[in-house]
C-alpha cells in the first residue's frame, strides 16, 4: 500500500483507556498525520475488527488497518494474546503491529518482538513527547515504509 497511490492508510488504535484514545486522536491531529484514525477498546474487539465480525462485519465499518498501534496491558485479551492470533493468521500476519505501551520491561519487549511485533514504543509521559511519537510514527510507517496490500481474508 504506497502513499503515491493516494489511499489514506488506516491507523488502527487498540487502548482499553478512554482517554489515552482520546490523546493518541488529538496528538496525531497536531502532528498531522495523514491517516484515519480507529480505535477499539480490548483486544477481543480488536480482533473482532479485524476478522470482520460482530458490529464490524460490513466491510466499510473496519477497512483493512495499515498499521496497528497495540497497547499490551488491555482485560479481556492483553497485547500478547493479540500478537500471538495475529501471527498464527496467514491474513492478520501481515499487519505491521507497533505495540504503544506504558511498560518498559525488558520482558515485554522481548516477549512483543518474540510474538511479531514490528516495533515497540513506549508512551511518553507527556502530550508534546506524544506528538513527536505520532509525528515519527507517521514519517516512518505512513510515509516511507512499503505496506502489504490487504490479503483476502
Amino acid at each position: 500500500m504506497r502513499r503515491a497511490d493516494s489511499a489514506v492508510p488506516t491507523v488502527l488504535l487498540a487502548d482499553d483507556d478512554a482517554d489515552d484514545r482520546e490523546l493518541a486522536r488529538e496528538a496525531m491531529a497536531q502532528a498531522s498525520v495523514a491517516g484515519e484514525l480507529r480505535c477499539v477498546g480490548d483486544g477481543e474487539e480488536l480482533l473482532e475488527y479485524l476478522h470482520r465480525r460482530g458490529r464490524y462485519v460490513a466491510d466499510a465499518s473496519a477497512p483493512t488497518p495499515g498499521v496497528v498501534l497495540l497497547d499490551l496491558n488491555m482485560p479481556l485479551k492483553g497485547g500478547r494474546e493479540v500478537l500471538a492470533e495475529m501471527q498464527a493468521d496467514p491474513v492478520l500476519r501481515r499487519i505491521p503491529v507497533v505495540v504503544l505501551t506504558t511498560s518498559s520491561s525488558e520482558e515485554d519487549i522481548a516477549a512483543a518482538y518474540d510474538l511479531g511485533a514490528s516495533s515497540y514504543v513506549t508512551k511518553p509521559v507527556s502530550f508534546g513527547g506524544l506528538v513527536e511519537v505520532m509525528r515519527d510514527f507517521s514519517r516512518w510507517w505512513l510515509q516511507r515504509v512499503e505496506l502489504p496490500a490487504p490479503a483476502s481474508t
